[in-house]
């Protein structure tokens, strides 16, 4: 694996675990309705919303040794359709494309994640009814984005690197840290990302 890159921190260092948050940047034409609700508003009496994974968010972040505001941030990026296991099941029957669980998993990102991994012997089918599972796959495809990011980072922080990575693939990332521009779908995620990271660092408190 190639040797992960180091995050300088100096005044703006997230004070939850040290982690460079995002470059903060206006927000966008489309936030999502989780990204304008913080932790403790109705949105997060929700059975799936973000902040009510906080534990498993803390415990699997450390284990993948990532970000937890960043991991709590893809959930709320990633919060924009209900979670229901029976309404992504039958989600997938008309796209088979579909993701599955809180985190939103392609079938193909989860089975190259959980190699060599604790839960090597899950099936991608087990995410819409375990969210520990989702979140902890999630945490481990992030780990893997980020020891993709041997070189610079171009334009882009560390941190708007792997939320693309995490949105269009290891691919684009690691053309956009080589000075490709992100596409619009990329940019989209990583402005609500940075709406989202302040209600990432208040459900972690």
């Amino acid at each position: 694996m190639a040797a992960l890159s180091l995050v300088v921190c100096m005044t703006a260092c997230d004070p939850i675990d040290g982690a460079a948050p995002p470059a903060q940047r206006p927000p966008g034409p489309s936030s999502t309705a989780a990204a304008d609700a913080p932790a403790g508003s109705p949105e997060s009496n929700d059975e799936y919303a973000p902040p009510r994974f906080a534990p498993q968010v803390r415990k699997h972040a450390k284990a993948a040794a990532i970000s937890p505001v960043l991991l709590m941030a893809i959930l709320y990026n990633e919060s924009y359709k209900p979670h229901d296991p029976d309404l992504e099941r039958a989600w997938q029957k008309i796209d088979p494309d579909a993701a599955f669980g809180v985190a939103n998993m392609h079938e193909a990102a989860f089975d190259d994640t959980k190699r060599g991994r604790p839960f090597a012997d899950r099936a991608w089918t087990e995410l819409p009814d375990d969210p520990d599972l989702a979140i902890e796959a999630a945490a481990w495809y992030l780990h893997d984005l980020g020891a993709g990011l041997a070189g610079g980072t171009g334009a882009y922080n560390r941190t708007d690197l792997l939320a693309m990575g995490y949105n269009a693939g290891p691919g684009h990332m690691a053309a956009v840290a080589a000075g490709t521009a992100p596409n619009a779908g990329a940019r989209e995620y990583v402005t609500t990302l940075h709406e989202n990271w302040p209600h990432a660092r208040q459900a972690l408190r």
